[in-house]
C-alpha cells in the first residue's frame, strides 16, 4: 500500500503485459495505427495495481480501482469528467498523495501544466521559465547556474523555441507557451511526463506542432500521460485510461473508445453526433473544478 520510486528515476523493469480492457481482463497489446508503439522489451515506467487515492480528511477515496501498466514509449490519454479523478491520479504519480490502497510503481515524473492557467503578468523570459525546471534537482541553497541555463537553452531548442529564448513568456502565443512548459519539464530529465490538458486553447497549427513533439518524446522512450477531453485526438495515441472516480477502462483506443465505455466515463454529459453513433462529443473543459 505504498508508492515505490527508484533513485535512478525508473520504475522496476517489467514486460508490457498488455492492456486491461473494459472488462478488466488482460488484452493483447495491439499496435495503434500511426504510432510505432513500445518495443516488446520496453520497461514499464508506470504501474498501478488496485490503486485508491484519498485526500486527507475526506470520508471516501477520490479515485479507486486503478490498475494499469504504461511502458516506455507510449502516449496514454487520460479521459474523464471534471472531478472524475484525473488530477488526483497525477498528484499520486507526483508523490503528493500517498496510496490509500493498492500499489503504485512509478519513475521520476515531471508535470506540464495548462498554459491557460499560467500567470502571464510576470516579467520573465522563456529561458527563465525553462530554467525553473532545474530547481527540483538542485539543493535549496543553490541557484541555477551556467549548466542549468545551458540545459534550458537546449530544451527550448528541442521544442522549437530557440529563437524565442529572450522573449517575455506572457507575450508568446499559446502554442509557444505550451512548448516552453514542455521544455521546463525536459530540463528535469524525467522519464515520465504528465500533461494537463496541453491542447486547451491552441489553434490547429499549434496543436499539430505539439502532437509532433509529443510523438517525438515518446519515440525517445518517455512515457506520456495526457489528460484530455478530446476523444478523437486520443484515438491517435497508444493507450487510453478512462476514469470517473474509479477506473472504467484501460487499453488501446480500439478497445476503450467505445460508446458503452464513454457513457460510463461521462454519463449523461456525453453526446453523439446526429447520424454517427461512433462519433462522440465530450463536455468542454471547465477551469473552475475541484482539482480532483
Amino acid at each position: 500500500m505504498s508508492a515505490e520510486r527508484r533513485d535512478d528515476g525508473t520504475a522496476p523493469a517489467a514486460r508490457d503485459d498488455g492492456a486491461a480492457g473494459p472488462s478488466g481482463g488482460a488484452q493483447p497489446a495491439a499496435q495503434n495505427a500511426g504510432s510505432a508503439g513500445p518495443s516488446p522489451a520496453a520497461p514499464v515506467l508506470v504501474r498501478a495495481d488496485g490503486l485508491a487515492v484519498a485526500y486527507p480528511g475526506a470520508p471516501a477515496p477520490a479515485l479507486t480501482g486503478v490498475s494499469f501498466a504504461a511502458p516506455a514509449g507510449v502516449r496514454v490519454g487520460v479521459l474523464g469528467p471534471n472531478g472524475g479523478g484525473k488530477t488526483t491520479l497525477f498528484r499520486a504519480l507526483l508523490g503528493e498523495l500517498p496510496p490509500a490502497a493498492g500499489t503504485l510503481d512509478v519513475g521520476r515524473c515531471a508535470v506540464v501544466p495548462q498554459t491557460e492557467r499560467s500567470r502571464l503578468d510576470y516579467p520573465v523570459s522563456a529561458l527563465d521559465v525553462a530554467v525553473m525546471g532545474a530547481l527540483s534537482t538542485l539543493p535549496w541553497w543553490r541557484r541555477p547556474g551556467r549548466a542549468e541555463r545551458a540545459a534550458a537553452r537546449a530544451a527550448l531548442g528541442r521544442v522549437g523555441i530557440a529563437d524565442r529564448v529572450d522573449h517575455t513568456f506572457g507575450d508568446l502565443s499559446g502554442g509557444q507557451r505550451q512548448r516552453v512548459l514542455v521544455a521546463r519539464a525536459l530540463v528535469q530529465d524525467a522519464p515520465v511526463l504528465l500533461l494537463d490538458e496541453p491542447f486547451s486553447g491552441l489553434d490547429t497549427a499549434s496543436s499539430e506542432r505539439l502532437e509532433d513533439l509529443l510523438a517525438a518524446l515518446a519515440g525517445e522512450g518517455r512515457t506520456l500521460l495526457i489528460a484530455t477531453h478530446d476523444v478523437e485526438q486520443a484515438r491517435g495515441w497508444d493507450r487510453v485510461l478512462c476514469v470517473n472516480r474509479r477506473q472504467i477502462a484501460y487499453g488501446t483506443p480500439e478497445e476503450t473508445l467505445t460508446l458503452p465505455v464513454l457513457e460510463q466515463t461521462y454519463g449523461a454529459a456525453l453526446a453523439t453526433l446526429p447520424g454517427d453513433e461512433q462519433t462522440v462529443v465530450c463536455p468542454p473543459h471547465h477551469h473552475a473544478h475541484d482539482h480532483r
